[in-house]
């Protein structure tokens, strides 16, 4: 009997320690001079960290020891929840970055505007293991792009915001041609049957675009939206259940009543958006994990 009571006890506490973890979410915003968790559930800050002046982070994750990686546009940095840095690589003279996602193999991307512009791949202690150069002949560096992401095929796909397209660089570093989306472009995800879902920035929207057919499967305005109003589209992160949490950053809009990060169901209707809080100046980057 008591066998069984010790089973069942660690059962229960197996289960409490993946489901009864809180989500967080960590944010930043391009003009807000500092990166941050939240409590999703209360929207209060639970750790913030200041960035220089002059800095400006467009992406931000969590590893799964807890450090916070982000861009700070002059470079990149991986820190503990201490302030203390773990590395931090820099972005040379006329270089901005505004990508650094963690891969799936446990290193680093981050993704360099230049002439060229650079994808750099660093291993898990922050080596840079590649770089790939490439042109996206755009001039103006801070106009070239922001979050580019690496699909499970290793292809590189870069928004690129001034040409409002998709430009897709292979492993090799080769130029494998481009998507038009036709609107401000920020960040890409690479979804299910090479699928990719796009959001618009300043344009106030995103959309689902099939590679192969050049052309959207689905576009999400703000009177798709039941319940909230879309302003610029920063980040969105894609939860396994197909909702969608948006960065809905007031910075380009004298709306200021809309929620900065809005989560809504694969029927368009918002479920949750994050309260009021003057702390909070905008948001174009987010994270959600759990701890």
């Amino acid at each position: 009997m008591m066998k069984k009571h010790f089973v069942l006890f660690a059962a229960i506490l197996c289960f409490c320690g993946s489901s009864c973890k809180k989500e967080k979410l960590a944010i930043a915003g391009s003009g807000w001079q500092e990166v941050a968790i939240v409590d999703k559930t209360s929207g209060a800050i639970e750790w913030k960290h200041p960035l220089e002046e002059g800095d400006e982070c467009n992406d931000i994750e969590v590893t799964p020891d807890g450090h916070i990686l982000f861009a700070y546009s002059k470079g990149a940095k991986l820190i503990n929840r201490n302030h203390e840095l773990i590395w931090d690589y820099k972005a040379g003279e006329k270089e901005e970055i505004h990508t650094a996602t963690r891969l799936k193999d446990g290193g680093y991307m981050l993704a360099v505007c230049g002439e060229p512009a650079r994808i750099v791949e660093l291993d898990k202690d922050g080596k840079e293991t590649r770089e790939i150069p490439f042109h996206t002949v755009i001039f103006d560096i801070h106009n070239q792009f922001r979050q580019v992401a690496k699909t499970d095929d290793g292809l590189y796909l870069v928004p690129l915001i001034e040409k409002r397209k998709i430009l897709q660089i292979s492993p090799e570093g080769r130029n494998r041609g481009s998507i038009y989306i036709g609107y401000d472009v920020f960040s890409v995800k690479p979804l299910e049957n090479k699928d990719m879902l796009v959001s618009c920035g300043r344009d106030g929207r995103f959309i689902r675009i099939n590679p192969a057919r050049q052309q959207s499967d689905s576009t999400v305005v703000t009177n798709s939206i039941k319940g909230a109003s879309l302003l610029y589209v920063g980040e969105l992160f894609l939860y396994e259940n197909g909702n969608k949490l948006i960065a809905n950053s007031n910075m380009y809009s004298d709306d200021k009543s809309q929620p900065l990060l809005i989560e809504i169901d694969e029927n368009n209707e918002v479920i949750w958006s994050l309260p009021f809080n003057k702390e909070i100046k905008n948001i174009t980057a987010v994270y959600s994990f759990r701890q």
